[in-house]
């Protein structure tokens, strides 16, 4: 006899009533207590579809007097449901012998789902509490009452360990944001050990000491904060506080002495029950509640969100922002607290009463990149105060922003920026950076396009985590369309967060497509996609990685190509150049006021001295030589700054100085050839075509070059001769070409 098949039931499972999904533990401060709580997730489809009859009579069994229900899956319905719940777990705590209870209640996601949290001091007695509070729902909804039964078992539990949150006995500073909380950690750090004190910080790079990894890992939560507290000897701990940590433990100490938020946009979101900024606002602010009175919160005032915060607090607040007309500012000094902003280019705290005090020039800060990046000047106004308000000395504050590199040692994997010399010449800047959002790619964007040449271009490898929406990743890749001359997408893949590389990258080209991206090419790794890029580069060319997955394999690459780290020097040199100007630009300004032509060649050596092969000032040489009538010593340094690479706009006014020395010397029908390519390359420029038509002149070409000089100054004219003349001049001219 043979068995028959089984079947399985097509018919859809019953969704159970009510429904406890979840009690979690937290141990610190949280999105819903300054202190420890049980989170309790639940599911009361049940009740959204009760008859609303049913329910008010309910609602008189339990002494909630005026309840008004609601029609069933309202809105009004899921805020009565909040009511009942906080009923439930207030009378389950009293029947187990708890007079005194913080409870709060939040709308879910979803009209059926309530998040209810309440204050614990035992942790299973705490996690039985809220477990019992199903079985009452069940049993309300069902027209019985458990609450007495439920309350001795909850009564009768083990109460179990007390919360494992720390209480600091030394400064802590808990730092957060969207971006920039790690650069801001490593940033205190230094100035703490800058300072003298054992200081130990926590980030998503690791638990660290005196910076040397002792640990490492992501530890921007809990196990970071106990790691750095309980290390031997620390004085001084530094805490990056991420979002997930704190939702799903709570922070790891009980209070802090300083909190810091950086700034707060779309990131994460779709995970553990936030779904919009304005939650993850609220998230972010539990590190502000948690600073003790007489503390500091330092909230960035030109990010709304963030500096809403100093609503509620029990510390001081600290505001920081680029801006030294920012409206909060103001209000800052009004509520008794501190400013700190960028007053005249220079970093400076404000107080009431009291002058400014300048601590130091942004263009003494490398972490800026000489002022070019925004953001991590924010960083560094965002330091400066906290490391005030921890008590550090000001000139350790000062030393410690003077001497924070943004390299792969004091900054690993943030804004790291290289110069990498091919074998043909071309030197390229690479920057390696954790851009994982729109503003990190903003960012990263800022610095690239402030540190390639004139002329050149940023080549950007594209590459995210899985666990950003669909949204997020379609407004990246757009970003970067609109931002970067050529993409590659650079994967994670052990980043993929359940997504595979394909759906990862069909969103990015999306984003790409609105662009007006039409392809890209595909490596699956991050170091596959920047050995794609550096090859297609240009000398004064920008490579940008967005880099987390192979930070150490790229370092490592770079290493090996013999690329090196800027320096901030480097860097500096860099920006000026970005900007068309030179790292001497002022000496060389000096030259050309002297009124003396040899005292000018003997300067110009002097500064060339400093860089013998530097084309600028090879030119500078030749220009000078040039104009005291030594044109014959000019015309071969002409040349070696023009096959040197000699950048607009100097490298035209070279060619048409070359050829002017070159027809005084005796070369005309040379320094004619040359001009006429520049007057191609440049139509209608009059220095051009006056040269030119001397150099016509003297080889033989005067009747067409004056011509084209008569055409092209009546291009220019506009005033009355030129226009009442303007047909008769013309036609000089055509008659000038016809001989």
């Amino acid at each position: 006899m043979t068995s028959s098949p089984a079947v399985s039931d097509p018919r859809p499972v019953a969704q159970p009533a009510v429904a406890v999904t979840e009690v979690r533990v937290l141990e610190g401060p949280n999105l819903y207590f300054a202190k420890p709580a049980i989170k309790v997730s639940l599911e009361l489809p049940g009740y959204l579809a009760a008859d609303e009859r049913t329910l008010t009579d309910l609602a008189t069994r339990v002494g909630m007097r005026s309840a008004r229900p609601g029609a069933a899956g309202t809105e009004q319905r899921q805020r009565f449901v909040m009511r009942l719940v906080e009923r439930a777990v207030r009378r389950l705590a009293a029947a187990s012998g708890t007079t005194r209870l913080g409870v709060r209640v939040r709308p879910g996601s979803a009209p059926e789902s309530v998040v209810m949290a309440f204050v614990w001091r035992r942790r299973t007695r705490a996690r039985a509490l809220g477990q019992g509070v199903g079985p009452v729902l069940q049993a309300w909804l069902d027209g019985g009452d458990v609450v007495e039964q439920e309350g001795l078992v909850v009564g009768r539990t083990e109460p179990g360990d007390r919360p494992s949150a720390i209480k600091p006995q030394i400064p802590v500073a808990s730092v957060t944001g969207t971006n920039g909380k790690t650069t801001t950690t490593r940033l205190l750090g230094h100035i703490g050990m800058t300072a003298g004190l054992r200081t130990g910080w926590s980030s998503t790079d690791g638990v660290v000491v005196q910076g040397e990894v002792i640990e490492a890992g992501d530890y921007s939560g809990p196990a970071g904060a106990r790691g750095v507290l309980t290390a031997p000897g620390v004085e001084l701990g530094i805490l990056e506080t991420a979002r997930g940590g704190m939702l799903l433990k709570g922070m790891g100490v009980t209070s802090n002495d300083v909190s810091v938020v950086t700034n707060v946009s779309a990131d994460h979101l779709g995970l553990q029950g936030i779904d919009t900024v304005d939650q993850l606002a609220e998230v972010k602010a539990i590190i502000t509640k948690a600073t003790r009175p007489g503390g500091w919160v330092v909230l960035n005032g030109e990010d709304p969100r963030v500096w809403a915060m100093r609503n509620g607090i029990k510390g001081k607040p600290w505001v920081f922002t680029l801006r030294s007309d920012a409206p909060a500012i103001r209000e800052s000094l009004d509520l008794g607290g501190r400013a700190i902003t960028v007053l005249d280019g220079s970093i400076t705290v404000l107080r009431n009463g009291r002058d400014p005090d300048r601590l130091v020039s942004i263009l003494d800060v490398p972490a800026t990149l000489s002022g070019l990046s925004h953001h991590n000047i924010a960083n560094a106004l965002a330091g400066a105060a906290a490391a005030l308000g921890l008590g550090l000395p000001r000139e350790a504050v000062v030393e410690g922003l003077r001497t924070f590199v943004p390299d792969d040692r004091l900054n690993p994997g943030r804004m790291n920026t290289y110069t990498l010399r091919r074998d043909d010449g071309a030197a390229i800047t690479v920057i390696v950076d954790l851009a994982h959002n729109e503003a990190g790619l903003e960012a990263l964007m800022d610095v690239a396009h402030g540190l390639k040449v004139p002329g050149g271009q940023v080549h950007l490898g594209l590459g995210l985590a899985g666990d950003r929406t669909d949204e997020l990743l379609e407004s990246i890749g757009e970003v970067a369309g609109l931002r970067a001359d050529r993409i590659v997408a650079a994967h994670k893949a052990h980043y993929l967060r359940g997504r595979t590389m394909e759906e990862l990258e069909s969103h990015l080209r999306a984003g790409l497509a609105r662009a007006g991206v039409s392809d890209i090419e595909s490596y699956e790794t991050e170091l596959g996609g920047l050995q794609a890029l550096v090859p297609g580069a240009a000398d004064g060319d920008v490579v940008a990685l967005m880099c987390h997955a192979e930070r150490s394999q790229v370092a490592a690459w770079l290493a090996q190509q013999g690329a090196t780290s800027d320096t901030p020097e480097d860097i500096r040199r860099k920006v000026v150049a970005a900007r068309g100007e030179h790292e001497f630009e002022a000496q060389i300004a000096q030259l050309w006021e002297l009124t003396d032509d040899q005292e000018r060649i003997d300067a110009v050596v002097r500064l060339r001295s400093q860089r013998p092969a530097d084309p600028r000032l090879v030119f500078e040489h030749a220009s000078a030589l040039d104009a005291a009538g030594k044109e014959q010593d000019a015309i071969p340094l002409y040349r070696d700054c023009l096959a040197a690479g000699l950048r607009e706009p100097q490298r035209h006014r070279a060619r048409i100085q070359l050829a002017s020395s070159l027809r005084v010397a005796g070369q005309p029908e040379l320094a004619y050839s040359l001009l006429t390519e520049l007057s191609a390359e440049r139509p209608g420029s009059v220095a051009v075509e006056a040269f030119r038509a001397l150099a016509g002149v003297d080889s033989g070409h005067a009747a067409s070059s004056v011509a084209d000089l008569i055409e092209v100054l009546l291009h220019h004219a506009g005033d009355e001769d030129a226009l009442a003349y303007q047909r008769a001049l013309s036609g000089y001219a055509a008659e000038l070409r016809a001989r």
